[in-house]
């Protein structure tokens, strides 16, 4: 009996201590720029420091200051969560670009790193460590873990920092390792302005058509750049020839007919669809380049104009005993295999204007690779069976 009493009274007061030093642990891991700076080793006077709370969502804390003449010192400070943080600074306020400091401090008691990097892409592999312009200061660069927070500090040799900053925390549990240093993307990142002088600091919000970009090159991909390839091939194959019926009692050079039809059609409609995301950005935004932006628009409206032309040829078809009927099919042939070509080199030279990186360009490369393949096998195979090697559906 007294036992159990001595037992129930140790675990309300172990409950007790525990529920009072829960607030202090949640108070060391989140930081305000009102608390003291738990640092003792800096190799500068840390009494100059301004501070701004950078990124509030993420509790990101940014001190710096101009310490001597063109150096600046900073302190990134942000909660130990098993990631690596990043602090970048931009010309433009894009990523791509950049150049960025990475730091990160492995659990269980591991060295702590921190390297520049150059951002040259938004792919890992265009991700460069030991790169990019930032003149750091020999030996200022360091990370270390301090209640359960990240301080990572830095100089940098400049007259004025760069004023668009861009902040980023890793991927859960990830850290990059020798001999490649490489990142994987990160799980979240944000874009402010600092003005130095004043201390001002500012969220860059995200374009409102960053998303509306999205869908336009999407939409052009999979629509004009794939399913109208597919619809190609699908009518070379085939030949629509006649041939036994189908279970369904169909003809099936009637449904393969209608299934290139139907590729073609929703093809069309979904790069349609992109186009018209890509004239409301045009109209919306400001060029950088006006001479390339009317170059892709022209390019785009040809598309268009072909796309338009082809859905009308297949309802203009004449009767295979007309004698229009084999300039019909040079024109339907020709103009697909035009608009195939401008579509390809279209989206990939719309990847290039957008900096979408390398694994754009791989993904849409890789699937029109795919597809080449496809047509050629099947033109060896349509050879081999002695038909001719240009002969098109009637």
């Amino acid at each position: 009996m007294e036992m159990n009493l001595y037992s129930s009274v140790s675990f309300i007061l172990f409950t007790l201590i525990a529920l009072q030093c829960l607030p202090l642990t949640i108070q060391q891991a989140t930081e305000t720029c009102s608390s003291t700076l738990p640092l003792n080793d800096l190799t500068f006077n840390s009494s100059l420091l301004k501070c701004v709370e950078a990124w509030t969502p993420q509790n990101y804390i940014l001190r710096y200051a101009r310490t001597v003449e063109n150096t600046w010192s900073f302190i990134l400070s942000a909660p130990d969560s098993s990631v690596f943080i990043g602090i970048g600074f931009s010309t433009n306020g894009q990523m791509i670009g950049s150049s960025a400091i990475v730091g990160w401090l492995p659990p269980g008691g591991g060295v702590g790193q921190a390297k520049q990097y150059f951002l040259g892409g938004q792919s890992p592999g265009e991700v460069m460590p030991d790169q990019g312009d930032l003149v750091i200061v020999n030996g200022s660069l360091k990370i270390e873990s301090v209640s359960s927070r990240l301080y990572m500090s830095f100089q940098l040799t400049t007259e004025l920092p760069r004023q668009s900053i861009l902040y980023a925390k890793g991927p859960a549990g990830f850290f990059p390792s020798s001999p490649g240093f490489r990142l994987r993307e990160h799980q979240s990142m944000t874009t402010t302005t600092i003005n130095f002088i004043t201390g001002s600091r500012s969220v860059v919000k995200r374009s409102r058509h960053s998303m509306l970009r999205k869908v336009h090159g999407l939409m052009n991909m999979f629509g004009w750049g794939i399913l109208i390839i597919i619809g190609a091939i699908v009518a070379r194959k085939w030949k629509l020839h006649k041939t036994t019926p189908s279970l369904f009692m169909v003809d099936l050079s009637d449904l393969i007919l209608y299934c290139h039809i139907a590729i073609q059609i929703t093809g069309f409609l979904l790069g349609l669809i992109g186009i018209i995301c890509g004239l409301f950005l045009e109209n919306q935004t400001n060029a950088n380049n006006v001479s390339t932006h009317k170059a892709l628009g022209i390019t785009i409206l040809v598309n268009v104009v072909m796309g338009v032309l082809q859905v009308l040829a297949l309802l203009a078809q004449p009767d295979k005993e007309s004698k229009y009927r084999k300039y019909w099919n040079w024109y339907h042939h020709n103009i697909g295999r035009v608009m195939i070509i401008l579509t390809i080199f279209n989206i990939f030279y719309g990847i290039h204007l957008g900096k979408a990186g390398t694994s754009w360009n791989v993904g849409y490369g890789s699937a029109v690779g795919v597809l080449a393949l496809v047509a050629i096998v099947q033109e060896v195979r349509n050879f081999l069976n002695n038909k001719e090697f240009f002969d098109f559906p009637a």
